[in-house]
């Protein structure tokens, strides 16, 4: 059976827990208590969970004994175990109230064939959960999913090599370091490595920071099924306790995207701009995180706002181009996200060795003017960065309309220091300074057909309504 059919096998199982009302979301956890007690079994390392909670234990109790027993297991693994298993199970609990419900689930998830999933590799199986649960609208997962052909394409570019330490800030399910050691691993034989490379390389070379707890306790079963032990903490890049994180060779992320609630301010003393803006934190963040030796590097995916963003937005650009190198940005497509409507970009930047003058061009790709309406039915290919990638690789291949370059005197001197250029102008687009953005504005996008005719019928309603009265 192959990884495919068992995800698919395994999402399915998810209508057994909807008489319980459980979300799409809660599911993914609830599953990840019970997959890590059954991958554990199939790999031989169990030696981690006490005896009594390891996954025979399950497969032998049935009606409420199951379901008491399984309560107790998630306290007694998050209390009284240790390492990852610990952190996996931190105050765990379930949401699963029908005893039959949970023993299907342990029943179907025993019945099925492992062999051929193993081959494959158990990391891809649950990152194959992880995508299913963002592309689930209800889930609202996506919101921290970015596209797996995205985080391809920036983790190739930036391109992680042996002995560089890399780091997330705002890691979600952990995608871009997963991709990160697996390009390393691509690319060098572990076998002639020395132990000191070696230990590095499994115990220190990826690592990032998550706020929610939920979300964070999916990095660690990400991480672990891809044999990768990582530094993910449980906390916030942007508060004070985090500003030990730094001297990172290379960054890859996907920062969240919207204000802070309550317009609450950052904590960090070093970042020097304090806005309610998460993105233009998260950016100063990122740069002032990144090793000061010339080479240290950076692909950050960021909405428009940043681009073009006054006041803090233009101080925060300004420090940008003077402290790295911004040779690249590149304008994607909207409809790759959660939220349809909203426009992003990936910054790639190299950290200078001082902090002045280090931009001298910037160069854009428009990836998104006359490109294909990306969705459920068209998602995103690697072939549709081949132009790009080429281009980014060798700038004599940089040739067609998409491609264009400022000189820092322009942008400071024509633009103001906004960053929002490179997109090509064509008369069947709306004028783009008529598109608001979606972050900026906190309008709500309608995403699809459906709530258009939603929302028209409840407007039709509430005239009718007020032509009766």
């Amino acid at each position: 059976m192959s990884t495919q059919d068992i995800v698919q096998k395994l999402w399915n199982l998810c209508n057994v827990l909807r008489d319980d009302g459980i979300t799409y979301h809660q599911y993914v956890t609830e599953l990840t208590y019970i997959l890590f007690l059954k991958m554990a079994k199939e790999t031989g390392a169990e030696s981690e969970i006490p005896q009594e909670y390891r996954w025979d234990s399950l497969t032998n109790k049935s009606g409420l004994e199951l379901k008491k027993y399984y309560y107790t297991l998630l306290t007694e693994l998050g209390e009284k175990s240790v390492g990852k298993v610990a952190q996996i199970y931190a105050n765990a609990s379930s949401s699963i109230e029908e005893p039959k419900n949970l023993e299907k689930i342990i029943k179907e998830i025993d019945r099925l064939d492992w062999y051929e999933a193993k081959e494959e590799g158990l990391g891809d199986l649950y990152e194959g959960l992880l995508e299913k649960n963002a592309n689930e609208k209800k889930s609202g997962a996506g919101q921290y999913f970015t596209p797996r052909v995205l985080i391809d394409i920036m983790t190739k570019l930036v391109a992680p090599q042996l002995g560089e330490r890399c780091f997330d800030p705002a890691c979600g399910t952990f995608g871009f370091m997963i991709a990160a050691n697996t390009f390393v691993n691509q690319n060098i034989d572990f076998y002639k490595l020395t132990d000191r490379q070696a230990d590095f390389q499994r115990n220190k070379a990826f690592n990032g920071v998550e706020l929610v707890h939920e979300t964070h306790r999916l990095a660690l079963m990400n991480a672990y099924l891809h044999n990768v032990n990582a530094n993910i903490v449980l906390g916030d890049s942007l508060s004070q306790s985090a500003k030990g994180l730094n001297g990172f060779d290379v960054i890859l992320t996907n920062p969240p995207f919207g204000n802070k609630k309550g317009g609450e301010r950052p904590t960090r003393d070093d970042i020097d701009f304090q806005t309610s803006n998460k993105q233009l934190n998260f950016l100063q963040v990122i740069y002032r995180s990144l090793k000061a030796d010339g080479k240290a590097r950076c692909a950050v995916v960021l909405p428009d706002n940043v681009l073009f963003a006054s006041g803090d937005g233009i101080s925060v650009r300004r420090q940008l181009m003077d402290f790295c190198n911004l040779h690249t940005v590149l304008r994607l497509p909207t409809g790759i996200f959660y939220a349809q409507g909203v426009k992003t970009n990936v910054l790639f930047f190299t950290r200078g060795v001082t902090e002045k003058d280090n931009t001298k061009e910037v160069t854009f790709y428009d990836m998104r003017t006359n490109m294909d309406s990306f969705g459920k039915t068209r998602t995103l290919r690697h072939s549709d960065f081949d132009e790009f990638v080429l281009g980014y690789n060798d700038k004599t291949q940089r040739k067609g309309e998409r491609w264009s370059s400022f000189t820092r005197e322009q942008i400071e001197n024509e633009y103001n220091d906004s960053l929002d250029l490179g997109l090509i102008r064509d008369e069947s687009v709306k004028d783009y300074e008529d598109l608001a953005d979606p972050v900026e504005s906190g309008e709500e996008v309608v995403s699809n057909l459906e709530e258009a005719i939603d929302l028209i019928n409840s407007v039709i309603k509430e005239l009718k309504a007020l032509e009766n009265k």
